[in-house]
Parts: structure tokens; sequence; C-alpha cells
């Protein structure tokens, strides 16, 4: 009895060891992520030699040679080697995934990496590359190896631990399998081996398309080395159309027609980014005979975000400072946005050189945002919210890259990894023929999201307002109202709404004011597609509930929009759903 005794004792000692000190480096993770958010790297080294000499200090405990063998007695044993798992585990993330990325932390010079006029040094995001690669690997080793313990046979005090442990693991392994990516495709793709050039494709949003809006202005942009320039500007109609068109896939045809290989100005008809970029650059490529390597688009909401990081800009060409006489000289975060979707076309008549406003106002931005008018943080932080909403998406021709793209929304693809099991697509198409999507509102909601026999229903309410002015017919240009040209009214919208289901769900039917419609139904990548078109004079409003059906996913709603001149925030609304009847 004192033999047993004492080893319970023992056990109990080393029990209350591992716990006390993977409690302590559990309070320290939440001091390092503040610290690297924080930009500290001198706090955040130091944070994680504490933390390794905690998690150093609960994986000898857990290694005890009596510990280790009493491990074999049934009912202790699974505990025993489980708690010995989550400390061996928190050691191996500490050493093999915090060291190594806090070095790779502390080697990086923030400032660095905003562009100057001698373009963004790479080197040292080069080098830190294999640390965070490493650090990825060790937490994504680590986190499948708790993973597959099972906690269902262990006591609460183990059980408890364990289970926190694999979702902070999950968690962390996304975000470093994030920037391991990062790390390895910022380089390569910004020119550090081999000059790059991409089809820039600057979005009109007061012309919806479901990317953004209509590619008006084009520009070939090369980064090499980090130094970006924009080159070879032009407008979408000068390419012309193409016969015969670039091939295209078969179910988007089907969707959207045969004009997104005909017209630069349809590339991006359907929503996915992969075919837009791709047919775009076979375009310029077709027309020009210049090879490019990819495709990025971006709007003018987007440039409003550089803008904030880089600062006012002014309007130095002679010619496009004549052109817009009348408009500011200055463009900054605030009045770029109604500058280029409204008051351009009030004060300059003629289209051509709309477009080259337009591309000449994103060269200045882009001039100001390559001579480094900007800090890094900043600047990130425009980029992240851009990439966030969808407003910026880049296409590589380089498979590996796209591949590794293609996990993310960057992408802009409506099917593969980065499309969650339960997206919804709500996507604009303008039918007016004009410039008119500048004036409508629109709210995004789920407003019925129930299970009937056996099946999960979903309905998505999308709510548009044409917010033009009563005489837009007569205070509008023509060239803003469409002048009636495509049989449309002078100051009304013409909008096809295209709504995607979950992959393998259907939609059912289509309600517009409380009234079933006919609607033309589809599928793409094995998702259910539905389409209709709606006519609003100014002032009014109408609501379209798009019901999808035979939905096998259980996840939470996430709706995808076409990002306009209005925040996604304010789009997106949140609403409480109603049950099935």
């Amino acid at each position: 009895m004192l033999v047993l005794f004492g080893i319970s004792a023992w056990l109990f000692s080393r029990a209350t060891v591992i716990n006390s000190e993977l409690l302590s480096a559990t309070s320290l993770v939440k001091t390092l992520k503040s610290q690297i958010a924080a930009k500290d790297a001198a706090g955040a080294a130091e944070t994680v030699d504490d933390l390794v000499q905690h998690t150093t200090s609960a994986r000898e405990a857990a290694n005890d040679p009596l510990w280790k063998a009493t491990s074999v007695i049934p009912w202790v044993g699974p505990n025993l080697v489980a708690a010995s798992e989550i400390a061996t585990s928190a050691d191996d993330v500490a050493r093999l995934g915090a060291v190594p990325l806090v070095n790779a932390f502390e080697s990086l010079d923030w400032h660095t990496l905003r562009p100057t006029p001698d373009g963004i040094d790479l080197k040292p995001l080069t080098s830190a590359a294999p640390q965070v690669q490493a650090a990825s690997h060790a937490v994504r080793e680590t986190s499948k190896r708790l993973a597959a313990i099972d906690s269902t046979a262990l006591v609460p005090q183990v059980s408890g631990p364990l289970l926190q442990a694999q979702v902070e693991l999950s968690s962390i392994s996304g975000q470093l399998d994030t920037a391991a990516d990062a790390a390895v495709l910022a380089p390569s793709m910004l020119g550090a081996d081999v000059p790059r050039t991409y089809l820039l494709l600057m979005q009109n949003s007061a012309e919806s398309r479901s990317t953004g809006g209509i590619p008006g202005a084009l520009a070939v942009l090369r980064v090499d080395h980090g130094k970006i320039s924009l080159e070879s500007q032009t407008s979408a109609g000068a390419l012309g159309s193409f016969a015969p068109p670039i091939p295209t896939d078969s179910e988007e045809a089907a969707i959207y027609s045969g004009r997104i290989g005909k017209f630069m100005q349809d590339v991006n008809l359907t929503p996915d980014f992969a075919t837009t970029g791709s047919v775009a650059v076979s375009m310029w490529e077709t027309r020009t005979g210049e090879k490019l390597d990819g495709a990025l688009s971006l709007d003018p909401v987007a440039l409003s975000y550089l803008l904030k990081a880089t600062g006012p800009v002014q309007i130095t060409d002679p010619t496009l400072a004549r052109a817009g006489r009348g408009l500011p000289s200055e463009l900054n975060s605030g009045n770029v946005v109604k500058t280029l979707l409204s008051d351009t076309y009030a004060s300059i008549k003629d289209p051509k050189l709309q477009d080259a406003y337009f591309a000449g106002a994103a060269k200045e931005i882009f001039s100001a945002f390559s001579a480094g008018n900007s800090n890094a943080e900043a600047l990130m932080d425009a980029v992240s919210q851009g990439v966030a909403e969808r407003r910026i998406l880049i296409w590589s021709k380089m498979e590996p890259e796209q591949k590794i793209l293609g996990k993310y929304p960057l992408a802009g693809l409506v099917s593969g990894p980065s499309v969650s099991p339960t997206q919804f697509g709500i996507y604009f198409n303008d039918g007016t023929g004009a410039k008119m999507d500048y004036w409508v509102k629109r709210t995004v909601k789920v407003v019925r999201d129930c299970t009937k026999d056996g099946y999960r229903e979903v309905s998505i309410r999308v709510t548009s307002t044409n917010t033009a002015p009563s005489d837009a017919a007569k205070s509008l240009p023509d060239y803003v109202t469409g002048g009636g040209a495509y049989g449309v009214p002078p100051g009304s919208v013409q909008t096809n709404v295209v709504a995607y289901g979950p992959s393998q769900s259907n939609i059912d039917t289509v309600v517009k004011d409380g009234k079933k419609i006919a609607f033309a139904a589809q599928r793409h990548e094995q998702r259910a597609v539905g389409t209709s078109t709606i006519l609003l004079g100014p002032g009014e409003s109408t609501s379209l509930d798009f019901n999808f059906g035979h939905i096998v996913q259980h996840s939470d709603p996430k709706i995808v929009v076409t990002p306009t001149t209005q925040a996604v925030k304010d789009v997106l609304q949140d609403a409480t759903p109603s049950p099935c009847e």
C-alpha cells in the first residue's frame, strides 16, 4: 500500500506539473499573438523563449519513466497517454512552430515590404519563406496527430484540454498554411526571379458585372523585382469583337451566352475569375501578340482603400486635366468613387476620354503606390480589405501558382477548396447597357433556413432599389441612362440577378414581391444556378426570393455577392430565418 501510495503521489505531482506548465504556456500564446499583431519582434522573441521553457517542463514530466510505465494499465493508461501526447504536441508546436515563426518575424523589416521607387525588397521575404514553411509543416502534422486521439474514453480532466488543443491547433494550422503559401507565392509573382506582366482589368462598378463591373479600362501591370509600373493602357472597346470567340466552358456559355469569349467588356459576366482571367489574357495576346503571365482586377472602391494608404494624388497628365475640366484635380479616398463612377460622365462626353480618365486616375494612384507614399501597415490593411471584399482578384497562367491561389477567395472561384460547403452566390449583371448601377442600392439576406422532408431548404432574398432622381431621364447624360438604346426606358435600370446554391442543391422557385415567377434554371460546377431579370424605374424597389432545396450540407450559410459601390457590410444583412411551413 505504501508503494501504491507513493506511485499515486508521484503521478499526481507529474500531472500537476503538466497541467500548470501547459496553462502557463496557453496564457503566453495570447501574449505572443498580441505582440506579433503589434509588430513587437523583441517582445515576441522573449515570449517564445518563456513558452518553450514551459512546454519543455510539461514534456519532461509526461515522459517520466514511471508515468510511461503506468500508461499500460487499463482505463488509467489511455488518459496518461493522451496527456503525454498533449504535452509533447505543445512542445513540438513551441519548438518547431513558434520558434522558427518568430525568427522569421524578427528577420523581416516590415517597412521594407512597402513599394519604393526602386521596388519592394523581396529578399527578406524570400529568406523567411523556409522558416514559415517549416513552422506550418510542424503545426499541421501535430494537429493531425492530436486529431487522431479518441477523446470519448478519457476523463473530463484530460478530454477537455485535448478538445481545446485540437480546435486551437486546427485554426493555427490553417493560418500558418496561408502564411507559408503567401511566402512562397509573393516573391515569384512580384518578379523576384524574372519580370512578370499581368493584364489589369479596372472594373467600372457603374455598369455591373458578376465580379464587380465592366472592365472598360485596361493596362499591363509590370512587376520586376518588386518594382511596379503600368504600361500599354487602352480600353476594352478598342479590342473590338472576337470572331471566332475565345473558347469558354459550355456551362458558362449556356448561362451567360457566348459574349464572354466575344467581347472584353463581357469576360466577367461569369463570377468565376479563372475563366475571366484566362479569356481576357487570351484576348489581349490575340490582339497585341504580347504574352502575359496572368490577370488582376480591381474596382474604384479598392482604389479608395489604396488612397487611404498613399494619401491624395494629383491628376498631373495635361490631357486628362483638360478632358476632366470641372472634376477634382486631387483624388482622395473620399471622392474617388463618386468622381470615377458618376461625375466623370457629366464632365466628359466622349466615352473614349472617359475610359482614358479612368485609366489615368488608376495610373496616378499606382504611381503614388509605387513611389512608396504609404506605410507598410496601412498598405497591407488596404489590400487585405480589398481582397476580403472580392474587389481585388488575381489569376495566374502558371498552373502551380494558380493551384495555390485557388485555395483562397483572392482567386474568385465558384468551386474548389476556397468555396465553403454551404456557400450561396448572388451576382449582378447589367442589362441596361449603360452606367446606372451607381444609383442602385441592394441588400441580401437569408430569410428561411429549415429542414423539410429530410432535406434542408434555404431562401435568399435580394432587394434592389433604384435611387436615381425622378427626372433621371433628363438630368443624367444619355451615356449614363443608355438613352433607351437597348429598350430600357431612360432612368430605369435593368439587371440580371444570378443566384448560385451549394453543390448538389436545386433551385425550386423564384418569388418576386410575393408572387412566383418564371426563371432560368441551370448548373455550373454542380451548383444550382437561377437567373431572373428585374427592371426598376427611379424610386422603385423590388425583392427576389431564390428558394433552394435538396441541400445536404449542414454548416451555416455563407453568401458571396458582387462587390458594388456599397460597403459589403451594408449589402449583406443579418436576419432571423423563418421556419418551414
